[in-house]
């Protein structure tokens, strides 16, 4: 392999016998950052209120550690996965998400918290279901949309086919309800589809429809539109409805340029609800200020841009189905963080989406990193095949 075709950004392991394991190690420096990072301020933004309900300051951070734990042995298990046998296995992947996400639904399997029936209780363990089905239906897209490109690029109904699909997931995640799930699902999956080689115009009119539906869906829900009302003019209603983005804004106001300390919240206090989870991003702000938020951007920016990357040097390796994961691990990584942060500086309405590997929520963590472990395992099949092409020229042009 030529020093052009193999990234600098990586290492190679010899496994004792002949092969060879590419890890990218720009990936790996950057989640292990955002993770690290995440469980200090996670920790920052619970220590008050794990005290508080349970008398042990550090019960959100073992129980977060225990996920980073498992999402790490996740992701090493889907790193020995071969992507081929992925693709094979998607349609009933997809099957499964369907049946996990109506499991969910029916009373006795699935447990209800905080109004919402997102979660399966197993053995002990509660278990977000959504997390694992959006990994699930995207692995489908991508298998679909490599499978049918010629079908995508040439007819309406090449789309339409699996946005009929994403709008049946979409539909199991509004009935939790999980609006915020919804929403990212189905634009990733919608991006990836569009990369794929959709024809712009048809995905500009169906992106109109599915706004206008999402839309409809948000204004004909009463949890929904106050949730939005509350967003448009959170100060009308500071102890009602818009307590807590006030809160959240009070938060980051608070912070100014390097923030009150590590630690020295006021906000996380008992007065931001959900401080350590869907508004970590709030209490971050205030502690470490706009510095800190230079950073936590930065560091979602550059595994956004390595994710692409990734999917670069697979469409050049000619692997249409790994491209489009690393794509779709991209797409919803960008969207949901920037929700996350817009909810939190009041840009958008309140959507309960966590911040990637950083909010408490052990689903998440565990299923992002599986994702994590998915695109290395990407760079490593796209790094194993360019070497092979460059081994045939090589033989060629002897």
């Amino acid at each position: 392999m030529s020093a052009a075709e193999r990234s600098p950004m990586s290492f190679a392991r010899s496994s004792g016998r002949g092969r060879v394991i590419y890890i990218d190690t720009v990936t790996l420096a950057l989640v292990l950052a955002i993770v690290l990072f995440g469980l200090i301020m996670m920790t920052s933004a619970s220590i008050s209120i794990a005290a508080q309900y349970t008398g042990q300051p550090f019960y959100f951070l073992e129980r977060q550690l225990i996920a980073v734990a498992i999402g790490v042995a996740g992701g090493v298990f889907v790193f020995t996965f071969k992507c081929e046998r992925l693709e094979r296995l998607s349609p009933w992947l997809m099957i499964a998400a369907i049946v996990l996400l109506l499991a969910v639904l029916v009373p006795g399997l699935g447990l209800r918290v905080n109004g919402g029936r997102r979660w399966l209780h197993l053995a002990g363990f509660s278990f977000q279901i959504s997390e694992l089905a959006r990994v699930l239906v995207l692995v489908y897209i991508a298998s679909y949309a490599a499978r049918r490109q010629d079908e995508l690029r040439e007819s309406f109904a090449g789309l339409v086919k699996p946005l009929a699909l994403l709008a049946l997931i979409a539909a199991l995640l509004l009935g939790e309800p999980d609006f915020g799930a919804a929403t990212v699902m189905f634009a990733a999956g919608f991006g990836m589809l569009f990369l794929a080689g959709a024809r712009l115009r048809y995905v500009v009119m169906l992106t109109l429809v599915a706004a206008l539906a999402f839309g409809v869906l948000a204004v004909t829900s009463a949890y929904r539109l106050r949730r939005i009302t509350g967003f448009i003019n959170p100060w009308a209603s500071p102890y009602g409805s818009g307590f807590q983005l006030t809160q959240s804004l009070i938060a980051i106001g608070r912070g100014k340029w390097f923030g009150v300390g590590l630690g020295n919240s006021v906000q996380k206090l008992f007065y931001l609800p959900e401080a350590h989870t869907d508004f970590l991003f709030a209490v971050l702000a205030e502690e470490l200020g706009l510095a800190g938020v230079l950073l936590t951007i930065g560091l979602f920016v550059g595994l956004v841009w390595r994710a692409f990357h990734i999917a670069s040097l697979a469409a050049r390796a000619g692997l249409t189905f790994q491209r489009l994961l690393a794509a779709g691990f991209g797409l919803w990584l960008g969207m949901q963080t920037f929700i996350n942060i817009g909810v939190n500086m009041g840009v958008l309405p309140t959507k309960g989406l966590t911040l990637p590997m950083m909010s408490y929520g052990r689903s998440s963590m565990i299923m992002t990193l599986v994702w994590v472990g998915l695109l290395l395992r990407i760079y490593h099949e796209t790094l194993i095949e360019s070497r092979g092409a460059a081994r045939r020229r090589a033989e060629e042009a002897a």
